[in-house]
């Protein structure tokens, strides 16, 4: 995986750029640098990423507003780095969509072992994606309704509002079921490992979060900015509509 995958570093200090390249050209990626978010964008223009190592502290503009420009389907997934490693900005990171958050100055072994595990997770969706298909005889299996969502557990299949059938990976779906049997009580991240748990399941509670934070973005189109997914700080999570048999 390594020898094929391209990495673009982020980082207004021109040092730590070399630093990052050199470090994970020596184990086999293909690294390239930009110093700001506009050098990034105009890169990603021109050629193809397979992960963004991003800095947030830039001047001008920072790297939650470069990691906001880049929520689209095919954007490459996105490792922060900050000098202020504070709970509340890594959670506002993952919040935003990056894929980890890490504390700076890290130690290059520490940023390579993330990178592969982010590269790993992120090829694993793509190869074995629960990519719904709406059934043509209109019957479903148990279902369960909240906020006018349906989520199919036979069929593994989720309905938005508007009943279109809504992509989600294993994992995802493994998760919000957790979350939708289990309505109105806080979730522990370790509970939430338990009960998600599947073959490709990560064990620490930061992979928590990533999906977490994808569910709330598939889900928050039809919710009209309404909450379902609360979280209870130091303790975990809450799913907050009220749930019935479909």
């Amino acid at each position: 995986m390594d020898h094929a995958t391209r990495i673009l570093i982020v980082d207004d200090d021109a040092g730590i750029r070399r630093l990052i390249a050199s470090f994970l050209d020596k184990h086999g990626f293909q690294t390239n640098s930009a110093g700001n978010p506009i050098e990034m964008r105009e890169k990603l223009a021109k050629a193809r990423y397979d992960l963004i190592v991003l800095d947030v502290m830039m001047p001008k503009e920072d790297g939650l507003s470069a990691l906001r420009s880049l929520q689209r389907d095919d954007s490459p997934p996105v490792i922060m780095l900050s000098a202020v490693g504070t709970d509340v900005d890594r959670i506002v990171g993952l919040e935003m969509g990056a894929e980890d958050y890490l504390a700076k100055p890290c130690n290059p072994r520490e940023l390579l072992a993330r990178i592969r595990t982010v590269l790993r997770r992120r090829q694993k969706e793509e190869m074995s994606p629960v990519s719904f298909v709406a059934a043509n005889d209109g019957e479903h299996g148990r279902g369960l309704r909240f906020a006018g969502w349906r989520i199919d557990i036979d069929a593994r299949m989720l309905y938005d509002p508007q009943d279109r059938v809504i992509s989600i990976t294993d994992g995802e779906f493994r998760l919000l079921r957790a979350l939708v049997e289990r309505p109105r009580r806080v979730l522990t991240r370790d509970q939430l490992l338990d009960f998600a748990r599947g073959e490709d399941s990560e064990h620490y509670d930061r992979a928590i979060d990533v999906q977490i934070s994808r569910l709330r973005r598939k889900l928050a189109d039809g919710q009209n900015g309404g909450e379902l997914i609360r979280t209870v700080r130091n303790e975990g999570y809450l799913f907050v509509p009220v749930v019935s048999k479909a």
